[in-house]
């Protein structure tokens, strides 16, 4: 497996906003104020919030408050999210974290969502490798799991194609649409990640990694 050698994180008590993670193609960095015109393009089709429990976005309010909320979900290890980047055009594709954090058992959560003209086109797994990498590789998680709605197939057979094991169904896990969804729950452990394909993806984690994520 290779592992580019990261430089040492520090722990600040000041708000670090310096984080990235850099792959080929794409790169995660942490979300700022002149971001939300992007979100707001890329979350008002509604296609892309059918499954989720926000959205579409209807106005730049949203995702102005959005991105206001991140520092404080950070400071408190709740929420570790990125915008995805291109990195030829500096554009932004889609978002993606970690969440559910539990430092005792060495797990968490990780979610993406992608603007409609980015599905099938690769941006997933490669968004996927570089968040899978900064909780592997830099904030020493065990496990990793992720959820899909059970009617949406395309996200549940991303999440296998990558190394995701399916684990059964929660029923009425989150409100949506005014009533209970069900989602399926899949894992993915340190063992597997480092013997799969993508576990193998050279990437470079550059910048302070929040205290509250830190092992």
């Amino acid at each position: 497996m290779t592992i580019d050698p990261t430089p040492a994180q520090t722990i600040s008590t000041e708000h670090p906003t310096d984080l990235q993670v850099v792959g080929e193609s794409y790169m995660l960095r942490l979300a700022n104020a002149d971001d939300a015109e992007q979100l707001l393009r890329l979350g008002e089709d509604p296609a892309v919030t059918r499954f989720f429990s926000w959205g579409p976005y209807t106005s730049i309010e949203q995702p102005q408050k959005y991105i206001e909320d991140l520092q404080a979900k950070r400071d408190n290890g709740a929420l570790l999210e990125f915008v995805i980047v291109e990195r030829e055009t500096d554009q932004i594709v889609g978002v993606t974290g970690l969440t559910e954090f539990s430092k005792r058992d060495r797990r968490a959560v990780v979610g993406s969502w992608l603007g409609h003209k980015y599905w099938g086109t690769g941006v997933n797994v490669a968004s996927k490798s570089l968040v899978l990498g900064l909780g592997f590789r830099q904030l020493g998680l065990e496990r990793i799991s992720s959820y899909s709605h059970v009617r949406n197939g395309r996200s549940k057979a991303a999440l296998e194609r990558i190394g995701f094991v399916g684990e059964g169904i929660l029923h009425a896990w989150h409100w949506h649409h005014g009533e209970p969804q069900d989602v399926n729950i899949h894992c993915l452990l340190r063992e597997i990640y480092e013997r799969s394909e993508i576990g193998s993806d050279k990437i470079e984690i550059t910048g302070t990694v929040p205290a509250a994520f830190l092992p």
